[in-house]
């Protein structure tokens, strides 16, 4: 049986947000099973604990953000997707700014702070989201599809008029092992061209090439170049991921994305959850094996049990 899990000790963090601009500490505490990942913004006083999921998605342009107006936590995505490759199903996270720090633009600081905490197994079976029906949205040209699998796969092709993307694409199918190899390094993107038009809009006043692939009309800029031929696909994919994650279980189906973002990643989770026969909720217990083994921890990660 696959039990819950959850950080084995507190850990802190502090860095920019990359739209706000802000240096934020972000603490994140050990919770118990059926807690799930709930953040709580201590810089504003009487304001009510935010969880994560679905339904309380705010804003969703060039980001996720959990809440609305002035108690909301923006750009959870990252953060969210290295929870879910590891299995992490509760944590309460305390922070003292408007924005999850953006660290490199990737899930891989976060992926390390978690190897360096380590993992605690709750004594709770998990509970999977296993889909059985086809569910699609569609916003003009752009769409993304959820439908039956026997474990998490995500096919995501992006579009962009650009020499250096061009049309991706990628099949991933989910273990935790292949999250850290194949996607939790690939970084956030933008062009050159844009950057003044999102600071109008209030967004990307953090952003550098520090914490983003930055991309004028030819060619990459950053000095250290790309880390995967295809990192902006990659990184499309890690997004999807922390964004489903919101439907709050783990998931057995097979997400297909064209030209996606995070407002169609959260209508078509809004829509799975209102269309009750396209799903199921079952204990891991009763799952097919090979969902089960997704979710196994590399060596050196075999969590402790609580």
């Amino acid at each position: 049986m696959l039990h819950q899990r959850t950080l084995a000790k507190k850990v802190e963090v502090t860095g920019i947000g990359i739209h706000s601009g802000k240096k934020v500490t972000m603490t994140m505490h050990p919770a118990e099973a059926d807690f799930g990942i709930q953040f709580n913004r201590v810089d504003l006083k009487d304001h009510p604990v935010l969880k994560a999921n679905s339904e309380t998605v705010g804003a969703t342009e060039n980001n996720t953000t959990i809440g609305s107006g002035l108690n909301a936590v923006h750009t959870v995505e990252h953060l969210l997707s290295v929870f879910y490759a590891f299995g992490i199903d509760n944590v309460y996270v305390e922070i003292d700014g408007p924005e999850v720090p953006t660290m490199d633009g990737s899930g891989a600081s976060f992926v390390f702070l978690v190897k360096e905490t380590g993992i605690t197994t709750l004594n709770k079976s998990k509970k999977f989201l296993v889909v059985i029906e086809p569910v699609k949205v569609e916003v003009g040209d752009k769409w993304a599809m959820i439908e039956p699998s026997s474990k998490l796969v995500i096919d995501s092709t992006i579009v962009f008029a650009h020499p250096m993307i061009k049309t991706q694409n990628k099949v991933f199918e989910f273990s935790c092992e292949n999250y850290i190899n194949e996607v939790s390094r690939a970084r956030t993107f933008g062009m050159l061209r844009d950057v003044d038009m999102l600071k109008r809009k209030g967004l990307i006043k953090g952003g550098s090439l520090d914490n983003a692939i930055v991309l004028d009309d030819f060619k990459v800029i950053n000095d250290d170049g790309l880390r995967f031929k295809d990192e902006f696909v990659r990184h499309k994919i890690l997004d999807t991921i922390g964004d489903i994650s919101l439907l709050g279980y783990e998931i057995a189906g097979k997400v297909t994305t064209y030209k996606s973002g995070h407002n169609l990643h959260n209508l078509l989770c809004k829509k799975l959850l209102e269309t009750p026969s396209a799903y199921q909720i079952v204990s891991a217990s009763s799952l097919q094996k090979e969902a089960i083994e997704a979710f196994e921890l590399p060596g050196a990660l075999a969590p402790s049990f609580h």
